[in-house]
């Protein structure tokens, strides 16, 4: 999947970090938390309505980033939705939360502080581990993307 397959709002609210098997993942820009986004490759709205193959693939690449994100980054609790309700695109919310959060226990929408936008050093890290840990395959990132 390419950017131009993924929904504008998407694009706009997220870095796009790379493809996993089944899902392109993408990044909140907001760093209050680590809140990724994964789009599955496919034009069904429901995760739940997905064959049961491609269900697994996708429920894989999100038990991966959970893993990176308490592994790695060392949040104990994931947050793990599917809503659509605004972006008709299917796509996965995967967050670390932690009791010390801005909106714990709270959800993050409609919640979340403004944690500013993640230093490019960062983006470029967390690109080398997913791909180091899941085989990411890693979209080129804009020059845009805050300073270090």
């Amino acid at each position: 999947m390419d950017a131009s397959q993924i929904h504008a709002q998407l694009l706009a609210d997220c870095h796009n970090l790379g493809s996993l098997p089944a899902t392109q993942v993408l990044l909140h820009r907001n760093a209050a938390l680590p809140w990724f986004i994964l789009v599955p490759d496919t034009r069904m709205r429901d995760v739940l309505d997905l064959p049961d193959e491609h269900r697994k693939m996708v429920m894989t690449d999100c038990a991966g980033i959970s893993a990176f994100i308490k592994q790695t980054l060392g949040f104990d609790k994931v947050n793990f939705a599917g809503l659509g309700n605004v972006v008709p695109q299917m796509h996965l919310h995967v967050i670390g939360r932690r009791p010390d959060d801005g909106c714990w226990p709270q959800p993050v929408w409609g919640n979340l502080p403004d944690g500013g936008e993640y230093p490019r050093a960062t983006l470029l890290a967390w690109q080398a581990d997913l791909q180091k840990m899941l085989s990411l395959a890693p979209e080129a990132l804009p020059d845009t993307a805050a300073g270090d």
